[in-house]
């Protein structure tokens, strides 16, 4: 008889038990709603790493083989923070131009691991970096920066030293 106090484990031994006490494979499964291919892999699982095998185990392997290189990874972040407001295409072409060779697709896939996604996303990174590392903004990063300020406006995002003097706004009409 096999004992467990883990939640995710107790039905599957509970199974495995139920076997052991009817001395029938068939009929425990029946009565647990479970067919025996998945009988005999339990029983395998824990015969050959105990009950901790039956704990879910995630089935996805990672397929690095479709990873690009690292150094690839590395450029793609580095123009992303170097000019965030170019798109994934034209990463691509720029950094084919420089020797890298990475689809659109590519560079998406990248970007979205590394938090990169959007252009907000590579414009919070350069604001970091900018803090961080006390680079020199070229002009293509101040106009991004600046467009990302004037987008922020629009959308009621006022940056003010004392942000709760914004709160006493008059919004009432005239009367006619």
């Amino acid at each position: 008889m096999i004992h467990t106090s883990d939640r995710i484990v107790k039905h599957k031994v509970g199974l495995l038990n139920l076997a052991d006490e009817l001395g029938n494979i068939s009929k425990a499964c029946k009565m647990m709603g479970v067919s025996r291919d998945t009988f005999y892999r339990y029983r395998d699982a824990v015969a050959d790493g105990g009950v901790e095998a039956l704990l879910d185990q995630s089935r996805r392997v990672p397929n690095h083989k479709n990873r690009v290189d690292q150094t690839v990874e590395d450029a793609v972040i580095e123009y992303a923070i170097q000019d965030p407001a170019h798109g994934q295409v034209r990463v691509s072409n720029e950094l084919r131009k420089k020797g890298v060779f990475v689809s659109p697709s590519g560079v998406r896939s990248i970007w979205i691991r590394n938090d990169l996604a959007n252009f907000k996303q590579r414009l919070k990174a350069l604001e970091a970096k900018v803090a961080e590392e006390g680079v020199i903004l070229t002009e293509s990063q101040v106009q991004a920066l600046e467009r990302k300020k004037l987008d922020d406006e629009a959308c009621g995002e006022i940056d003010t030293a004392h942000p709760g003097y914004l709160g006493s706004q008059d919004t009432l009409s005239s009367p006619m």
